[in-house]
């Protein structure tokens, strides 16, 4: 899980610092990287979760990204990992819905 609010995660010490609150802004690593059949199966389905880039708001959102592209985009940073990162933003629905749409999705891919 990757939220600088959480300790151990990278930058939690300039959040703590800076900071008092957070957003429900934050992106996770999967066990292994999907394949293009995988990602679109998961991500092509969902019922909350739009695909966009926010930095936030009322609705749902969710990314994927591949090691190999984030790589690319940011060619000085060190990519430590090489599942698929996923990004969510968490709007405003209901905390239930929600989980049972992300249940769905990670049903979608095992």
């Amino acid at each position: 899980m990757n939220h600088p609010a959480l300790p151990g995660s990278k930058g939690h010490e300039y959040w703590k610092r800076d900071f008092t609150g957070s957003s429900g802004l934050f992106s996770f690593v999967l066990n292994k990287r999907l394949t293009d059949a995988e990602l679109s199966a998961y991500l092509d389905h969902f019922s909350l979760f739009s695909m966009a880039y926010s930095w936030g708001g009322f609705e749902s959102l969710i990314l994927a990204n591949q090691p190999e592209h984030i790589a690319a985009i940011r060619p000085d940073a060190e990519v430590d990992f090489s599942g698929t990162l996923i990004r969510l933003h968490i709007g405003l629905e209901n905390v239930t819905d929600l989980l049972d749409d992300l249940a769905a999705g990670f049903a979608r891919i095992v």
